[in-house]
C-alpha cells in the first residue's frame, strides 16, 4: 500500500512518500499554504500522480497528549482535503517528528523530512497491527 505523509503547517506542509510495499518513506516537496483551494489542489494532483491508497496527516498533540487548538485546525483541513480527494484520509500523532527533523541530515527541506518521520513511524505502527 503507497502511503502519503503530510506535516500540516498552515503556511508550509511538508510532504511525504512511501514505496509501493508501504515500508519505506522519503520526503518529496514542501506545499505552501495546503489549506488554500491552490494547496489543496496541488495536494490532490500528488496524490493522483504518487497514486497513493491513503494519506496519513500529522496530529500536533501536546506533549502530555492533549488536543488544542493546533490539533482542530489539522482536523479542518484534513476535512477539506477529504473533499478533494478518494483516498482515505487519517491521522497520526506526529509529536517529536520536528526534533527528529531537524536531528536529520539535510538533503530536503525540514518540513519534507518531518513528514518522512511522521510517516515512517505510521508505517512501522501498521505494518505490526493487528489484521
Amino acid at each position: 500500500m503507497k502511503v502519503l505523509g503530510l506535516d500540516y503547517g498552515r503556511a508550509r506542509t511538508g510532504v511525504a512518500v512511501s514505496d509501493p510495499t508501504g515500508t519505506i518513506a522519503r520526503p518529496l516537496c514542501v506545499v505552501e499554504k495546503a489549506a488554500t483551494g491552490d494547496g489543496l489542489a496541488r495536494l490532490a494532483a500528488l496524490i493522483g500522480e504518487h497514486e497513493v491508497d491513503r494519506v496519513v496527516v500529522g496530529l500536533p498533540l501536546t506533549l502530555r497528549g492533549e488536543r488544542g487548538e493546533q490539533v482542530r485546525e489539522t482536523e479542518r483541513f484534513v476535512d477539506a482535503l477529504s473533499d478533494v480527494t478518494n483516498v482515505p484520509v487519517v491521522t497520526f500523532d506526529e509529536r517529536f517528528t520536528t526534533d527528529l527533523a531537524e536531528q536529520t541530515p539535510a538533503d530536503a527541506p525540514e518540513d519534507a523530512r518531518a513528514a518522512a518521520h511522521l510517516l515512517s513511524g505510521y508505517l512501522t505502527w501498521a505494518s505490526s497491527a493487528p489484521a
